[in-house]
């Protein structure tokens, strides 16, 4: 059991749980002793972890409850070519990492499927504003998902090859289907899991989230991606800051 008086427990794992509905920090304060909660931290961003090996400037942002250990947790983590910034947002930090990947299957799809710039454009921006939209209702702060844990984050693992969520959906976009997919993969996509929990949790909540919507239908209901697409098209016209 962790003690009390621990220095820092520093989340690194993005999701939300499929049978709570729970961000990890959320899972976090119910398992750890309420002295523990101050210490429970979160760190996140747009940072392959191949890239950090090589030494490759990366910058990510920590969030937790305590301004002075945020301070200090900086000072441990920054260096040369990995720099952080901190926010006590914790829950957007969480949110901003777990729906994004989610995006990011639909980028994979979009790519996939052979569309263009001004497709992928499109999904990155109304992916913001769904993930901004669901972290909101959650309590978060709406400037969280315009830095590096949202826009950032979500950037870098919509259109990097070596993102796991994008060829979830890349494949998908393709042709195949999940289950194939995800047999020829040695490592797990955590937006597939995400996807499910994150389409419950915003249905619950009546959080409007088209993108993750049919995202949903593609993973679990076999949807053709292209009347997805079409679907999302085909929307009821409206303003765009409604």
């Amino acid at each position: 059991w962790l003690r009390p008086a621990l220095q820092a427990i520093v989340n690194v794992a993005k999701g939300i749980e499929e049978q709570s509905l729970k961000t990890i920090d959320q899972i976090l304060y119910d398992e750890l002793p309420d002295a523990a909660h101050d210490k429970i931290c979160a760190l996140s961003g747009p940072s392959h972890a191949e890239e950090v090996a090589r030494e490759v400037p990366t910058t990510v942002v920590i969030a937790g409850k305590d301004e002075e250990l945020l301070i200090k947790l900086q000072e441990v983590f920054s260096n040369h070519y990995f720099r952080t910034y901190r926010s006590t947002d914790i829950i957007g930090v969480e949110i901003g990492g777990a729906v994004k990947n989610i995006i990011a299957i639909a980028a994979g799809i979009v790519s996939g499927l052979g569309f263009g710039d001004n497709t992928m454009g499109a999904l990155l921006t109304r992916g913001i504003v769904e993930i901004s939209r669901f972290g909101q209702k959650m309590n978060a702060q709406a400037e969280t998902f315009l830095g590096l844990s949202g826009i950032g984050d979500l950037i870098t693992t919509a259109i990097s090859p070596n993102s796991r969520n994008r060829f979830v959906g890349f494949e998908i976009g393709k042709g195949k289907s999940l289950a194939e997919v995800q047999a020829s993969m040695q490592m797990i996509a955590e937006g597939v899991a995400s996807t499910r929990s994150v389409h419950q949790l915003a249905q619950k909540l009546g959080i409007e989230m088209p993108i993750v919507a049919q995202v949903y239908h593609i993973l679990y209901e076999d949807k053709d991606p292209q009347l997805a697409m079409r679907d999302l098209m085909l929307r009821e016209l409206k303003a765009e800051f409604a």
